[in-house]
């Protein structure tokens, strides 16, 4: 830890959604015994990516990390969020990020563009991607935005009213 620059620090403490407070002690019980370093990362995203159901009727602005453990369900930004927090739990340094996911390198058919999170954690002296929702390696992700989770870039920020009719990417 003493080797790690002042602004990454930010990134192994616990924010709105990522509440490292809560599941600390999973985190070490399901992951203390893993290899550190990216071995440990991925064995998190593997985890993640098994225990979550996605599906978008499962979104809702408001779930933690804690949540997303518990129910089991989510989006995207779910999985990243509890990805996330389980490395921070095990003073692995992690951001979240935002943008979108192409279809770069896929075969066709090719799908919508797909506004995305995932995340990015410091080993070896620079940022890595991980991807928990997805837990495959994809090119061409244009990236929006980090920080520490959905708090710091929503979707959209609204003041006042809004309703969504439709979205399209």
């Amino acid at each position: 830890m003493q080797d790690l620059p002042a602004e990454v620090i930010l990134f192994l403490l616990g924010s709105r959604y990522c509440e490292t407070d809560r599941l600390s002690d999973d985190a070490w019980r399901l992951f203390g015994h893993t290899p550190l370093g990216w071995a440990r990362v991925q064995a998190i995203c593997d985890f993640v990516h098994n225990h979550i159901t996605f599906g978008y009727e499962h979104s809702r602005a408001t779930r933690t990390a804690a949540e997303a453990y518990a129910e089991r369900r989510g989006v995207c930004r779910d999985y990243t969020h509890l990805a996330v927090t389980f490395c921070r739990c095990l003073n692995i340094p992690a951001r979240y990020c935002t943008g979108y996911v192409t279809d770069i390198g896929l075969p066709p058919p090719y799908g919508a563009m797909d506004f995305a999170a995932w995340m990015e954690v410091y080993l070896g002296g620079r940022w890595h991607v991980f991807d928990p929702r997805n837990n495959i390696p994809l090119i061409g992700r244009i990236l929006i935005a980090n920080g520490r989770d959905a708090a710091d870039m929503p979707l959209t920020h609204n003041f006042g009213p809004g309703v969504l009719s439709s979205f399209t990417v």
